[in-house]
């Protein structure tokens, strides 16, 4: 079962992909080539894989873990809507969502 994601890029294009149940939002990302780091590659370490979910989407995932609030302190360009794509797994109830990239992607805690 694929289910469709967008991810819409630092400059703003959509890009359309698919993907698979329990593939965790940052994998998914970083296979269409987009500019997710995950420089701790998953393990809630950083804040370089930070999205920005779509309101209408936000309220429908689960809710992010405190650890992950802490987290996104550090993310460049948070937002109410953030998380981290690396928490993210996706689950069919995902078809169709959308997130962004923001234009600085940067870990803050590196600065």
């Amino acid at each position: 079962m694929s289910i469709a994601i967008t991810f819409i890029d630092p400059s703003g294009k959509p890009v359309a992909v698919t993907a698979e149940p329990g593939d965790s939002l940052l994998r998914v990302g970083q296979a269409a080539g987009l500019p997710l780091e995950g420089t701790c590659e998953g393990q809630m370490a950083c804040s370089t894989c930070h999205v920005i979910v779509a309101p209408e989407w936000f309220d429908r995932l689960p809710p992010a873990a405190e650890e992950e609030e802490d987290m996104l302190d550090f993310a460049a360009g948070a937002r109410r809507t953030s998380r981290l794509s690396c928490q993210i797994e996706v689950a069919a109830e995902m078809d169709g969502l959308t997130v962004t990239i923001p234009a600085s992607h940067a870990d803050a805690r590196r600065m």
